[in-house]
């Protein structure tokens, strides 16, 4: 890789920006970002001059100089930094916007890196992935809600009832609770809080990851109010489903 173009990856990951917010701040597309760090293609003199800019450093070290082999360089102390005792917690954020790029990169450490990531006073040490959700589909939780979360191992570690990302290759990343059956591992049920959503199955093959929920973020003013008969009404739908849930997962 050319010097300009590993300074340019250096210096994004340095302010913790994905390929597509740093290309917002220059004004190009992120498919041309990615073509200049992967050395596809040659950055133009008006991006380099902006990059100058940006992070005040010579257009004849971006061309010249390796500035990611600095001594002390920002890298090496953000990797000693989650190595160390004040890291012990990383939570990764998954937004709506990166969601089809999170079933294809999930399990790629480089996508992974680009995503930010942030901590929560009330989380313990440990790994953790947050996810924006769409849609009202587990209401009274509103659309644009953060749901942070722990990756579950498998079907054994699935708590019955439970709200839980699920990420699967037909459905994409969802919000659901997990019933699961007493008579088969192979497949569960998911269940929105939201009665006019029915219940569906999912077969446990089909399922790339589950992250059990530990907390929940919303600005303030999201809160869905809801009237005294749609409460009722909620009620009513959601007795027909555990009755209907209860029979499946006798079979």
């Amino acid at each position: 890789m050319s010097t300009v173009c590993r300074n340019l990856k250096y210096l994004r990951k340095q302010k913790g920006w994905t390929q597509q917010e740093f290309a917002d701040r220059l004004n190009i597309k992120r498919s041309l970002l990615g073509a200049y760090e992967e050395e596809r293609a040659e950055p133009r003199t008006e991006v380099l001059e902006q990059v100058s800019d940006m992070f005040r450093v010579s257009i004849d070290d971006l061309l010249r100089r390796d500035l990611s082999s600095q001594k002390e360089s920002f890298l090496e102390r953000r990797r000693q930094q989650k190595l160390g005792s004040n890291a012990r917690q990383n939570v990764v954020f998954v937004p709506v916007k990166a969601a089809a790029g999170y079933l294809a990169g999930f399990n790629d450490e480089e996508f992974i890196e680009e995503l930010n990531t942030f901590t929560l006073p009330m989380l313990g040490a440990g790994s953790y992935r947050a996810f924006e959700i769409a849609g009202d589909s587990m209401l009274p939780t509103p659309s644009g809600s953060v749901v942070v979360c722990h990756k579950v191992d498998g079907w054994e570690d699935i708590r019955n009832n439970e709200a839980y990302i699920v990420v699967t290759n037909r459905e994409g990343i969802v919000y659901k609770r997990v019933v699961k059956s007493n008579r088969s591992k192979t497949k569960v049920t998911l269940v929105s809080d939201n009665p006019q959503y029915d219940p569906y199955a999912v077969n446990m093959d089909e399922v790339l990851e589950i992250w059990q929920a530990d907390a929940v973020i919303q600005k303030m003013g999201q809160q869905h109010r809801m009237s005294v008969n749609h409460l009722a009404g909620m009620v009513n739908q959601l007795q027909e489903q555990v009755s209907m849930l209860k029979k499946q997962m006798k079979n």
